[in-house]
């Protein structure tokens, strides 16, 4: 968790050990926290969001919306990625934008208003891909998204990140 609301990974992890979750580890200084939870995998998704976003709140004063994925929805992100993103990351900056359970697909990609021969954007399932063309970044609409209603129910992770993400959890 960085920007406004930065947060030690060492205080995060602290944080999510003391509050019963096992397994806990960080991965670089933006709020990638991996961790085993015995909560059932049927109500995994609201109940423990929430229950993290009160950790949180508590520990650290801030309020910060959760969006979590667990290992095998986290590995269909990648396997459902469009075809060949990523793949090329000198020509295009590959992003995936993990979306809280209340915003689909359909409306955050309205929020993004890819600009045409820059931008590319793809629905999935709980998750935008978004794609940049690197010699244009400066030119790219990926930046607006901030000023939206809908960046609260959103995080954004480059596709390294995304695909070390899985690779961590083994």
């Amino acid at each position: 968790m960085g920007g406004r609301n930065a947060v030690a990974m060492t205080d995060l992890r602290e944080a999510f050990e003391a509050n019963g979750y096992k397994a806990v580890r960080t991965y670089i200084n933006s709020g990638n926290v991996l961790f085993e939870s015995d909560i059932p995998q049927n109500s995994l998704e609201e109940s423990l969001e929430q229950s993290l976003e009160k950790v949180l709140q508590r520990r650290f004063g801030i309020s910060i919306a959760v969006m979590l994925r667990s290992h095998r929805q986290l590995r269909s992100v990648i396997q459902k990625a469009p075809d060949g993103f990523g793949q090329k990351p000198t020509v295009y900056h590959s992003d995936v934008v993990f979306l809280k359970g209340s915003l689909s697909s359909r409306t955050a990609l309205r929020s993004f208003d890819p600009r045409e021969g820059v931008d590319q954007a793809w629905p999935g399932n709980g998750v935008l891909y978004f794609s940049r063309l690197t010699e244009r970044l400066t030119q790219s609409r990926m930046g607006r998204i901030a000023s939206t209603p809908e960046y609260k129910q959103m995080t954004i992770r480059n596709w390294n990140t995304t695909t070390k993400l899985l690779g961590l959890l083994g």
